[in-house]
C-alpha cells in the first residue's frame, strides 16, 4: 500500500515509511492511496465472527500488502486482549464501551497495535536496531496513558509524553509519569494544542532528524488511527446480532478527530452505517465548519471532557481530504453538536438517575447528542472512550457519589510521579531532545 500527503507536495511512502516516519516531509498527514472495499460476505456473516477475526479482515485490507499474513493475525491478536462489548443504556441507545484495555481508555487498541507494528518493522531490517526510535506524543489525557503503556519496555523505542501541566485528570498522569524504563513524561506550561506544535516542530526540524530517528503515536500515525476502524466493524457486528443494524447512527465524542476518522474510512470500506455525528465539548471549532464551511482553528478552552480540548484538529486535514475538500460531501455524513460544562454534567446526573448507566465526561456528549438527534427510525450507538473513574474527581461531584477505582488504575496511583517540566518554547524542547 502507498501512501500520499494530505499537502499533496511529498514524495510516496511505503506503510513501512509512513509508520516509522508518522509525519510526511511537507507537514502533511499520510493518506492511503486506495480504501479497499470489503467483500459482502464479510457483512453478511460479520455477526458470527469474533471480534479478533473481525479486525484481522480490517487490517489485512489496511496492511496485508506489506505485512506478513502470520504476523499480522499476530499483532491483531495480541492488541486485542479484550472485548469491546455494546450495551443498552435505554430504548434506541445503546454504549460501545471502549475503556476495557490496560488503560480503561479507547486509545488503547491504536497504541497497542501501532506499538507491535512498529516493532516487527524495526526487527525486520537489522539495521534498524542500531538506533533508537523516539517516539512523540501530546496528549490531552488519554493518549499518553495508552501509548506509554502500549510501547513500556519495547526494545529500541522511546517514549516522549508531552502533556499541558494541570490541564489532565490526576489518575490520567499516574499513568504515564508513573513508568520510568523507556517512557519521559515532560510537563509543558502550556494547553494540547501547544503540546501538539512542539511535536509538529520537531519533525519538521533538520537539526533533530539528522541526530535522532522521530516518529508519532499520536492519531497523525497512521498506525495509531487506523486500527480504530475495528471498534467500528464491531459495533455493527453485534447491533446486527440484535436485529437493530438496519438505521444506525453512531456519535463520536471528538477532539483530535482520529477515532471519527477511522469510522468515516469504515464507512468508505462498506460498513453501512447511515450517519454519523462528532460530539464536541466547548472546543467547536469543527461543529462551527459543519455550519459555515469555514475552518477557523483557535486555542483551545480547558472543559471538564479534557480528551477533546482540541482547538486545531490534527485529523481534519484527512477527513477534508477524504470527502474532496467538499463541504457539501462531507455533512451528507456527518452532524455535528457542541455541549458546554454545564450540560455535560447534566447529563452524566440525569443518564445515571434514570438508567443506573454512568458515563464519563466525553461519553456524555456522545449520549446527549443522540438523545437530542436521533429520528424515531434510528437507533443510536455512541462511544463511551474511557472508564468514568479516570475523571473521579469531576463525576464524584457530579452525581454526588463515589466511583470505584478499578484495580489497573489503582496501581497506576501507587506509584511516583516523575516528569520534567518544559515551556512550549520549541527552542527549549529541541534542546532537550539534543541531551538526552
Amino acid at each position: 500500500m502507498q501512501f500520499y500527503s494530505t499537502n499533496g507536495k511529498a514524495p510516496m511512502a511505503d506503510l513501512r515509511k509512513a509508520v516509522v516516519k508518522g509525519l510526511a516531509e511537507d507537514k502533511g498527514l499520510y493518506m492511503p492511496q486506495e480504501i479497499k472495499t470489503l467483500p459482502k460476505a464479510f457483512f453478511d456473516n460479520i455477526q458470527d465472527m469474533s471480534f479478533r477475526d473481525i479486525a484481522y479482515n480490517v487490517a489485512s485490507a489496511f496492511f496485508g500488502e506489506d505485512v506478513d499474513g502470520d504476523a499480522l493475525y499476530d499483532i491483531v491478536a495480541d492488541t486485542l486482549s479484550f472485548d469491546c462489548p455494546v450495551v443498552k443504556v435505554n430504548d434506541n441507545i445503546y454504549s460501545l464501551e471502549l475503556f476495557h484495555g490496560p488503560t480503561l481508555a479507547f486509545k488503547d487498541v491504536g497504541a497497542r497495535f501501532m506499538a507491535r507494528l512498529l516493532r516487527y518493522f524495526l526487527c525486520s531490517q537489522n539495521a534498524d536496531k542500531e538506533q533508537t526510535v523516539n517516539v512523540l506524543v501530546a496528549t490531552s489525557g488519554d493518549t499518553g496513558s495508552a501509548v506509554a503503556n502500549g510501547f513500556l519496555g519495547v526494545d529500541g523505542i522511546h517514549v516522549y509524553v508531552l502533556y499541558p501541566k494541570g490541564k489532565v485528570s490526576p489518575i490520567q498522569e499516574c499513568q504515564f509519569t508513573t513508568l520510568g524504563q523507556n517512557i519521559t513524561a515532560i510537563e509543558v506550561d502550556g494547553v494540547f494544542d501547544d503540546c501538539q506544535a512542539l511535536v509538529k516542530s520537531a519533525f519538521m526540524d533538520e537539526d533533530l532528524n539528522k541526530a535522532l530517528r522521530l516518529t508519532s503515536a499520536n492519531s497523525i500515525n497512521v498506525a495509531r488511527f487506523l486500527p480504530q476502524a475495528f471498534y467500528y466493524f464491531n459495533a455493527y457486528a453485534q447491533m446486527k446480532k440484535k436485529g437493530l443494524a438496519d438505521n444506525l447512527v453512531v456519535c463520536v465524542p471528538s477532539g483530535n478527530f482520529g477515532n471519527i476518522c477511522a469510522g468515516l474510512f469504515a464507512k468508505r470500506m462498506g460498513l453501512p452505517i447511515k450517519r454519523f455525528i462528532a460530539a464536541n465539548n466547548a472546543n467547536s471549532v469543527f461543529y462551527e465548519f459543519l455550519q459555515t464551511g469555514e475552518y477557523l482553528p483557535r486555542p483551545s478552552v480547558q472543559t471538564i471532557a479534557n480528551a477533546m480540548d482540541v482547538g486545531d484538529p490534527s485529523n481534519f486535514a484527512r477527513i477534508f481530504d477524504l470527502y474532496g475538500h467538499s463541504h457539501a460531501a462531507i455533512v451528507k455524513d456527518i452532524s455535528g453538536t457542541t455541549f458546554s460544562d454545564e450540560q455535560i454534567a447534566e447529563t452524566i446526573n440525569d443518564v445515571f438517575s434514570h438508567t443506573g448507566y454512568l458515563c464519563d465526561p466525553h461519553g456524555a456528549c456522545g449520549y446527549r447528542a443522540l438523545e437530542e438527534g436521533l429520528d424515531a427510525d434510528e437507533v443510536g450507538v455512541f462511544l463511551e472512550t474511557a472508564h468514568p473513574a479516570k475523571f473521579k474527581q469531576t463525576v464524584d461531584a457530579i452525581i454526588e457519589g463515589d466511583v470505584e477505582i478499578p484495580a489497573p488504575l489503582a496501581a497506576f496511583m501507587q506509584g511516583k510521579k516523575e516528569s520534567v517540566p518544559m515551556s512550549k518554547d520549541f527552542a527549549d524542547f529541541k534542546q532537550f531532545l539534543l541531551k538526552a
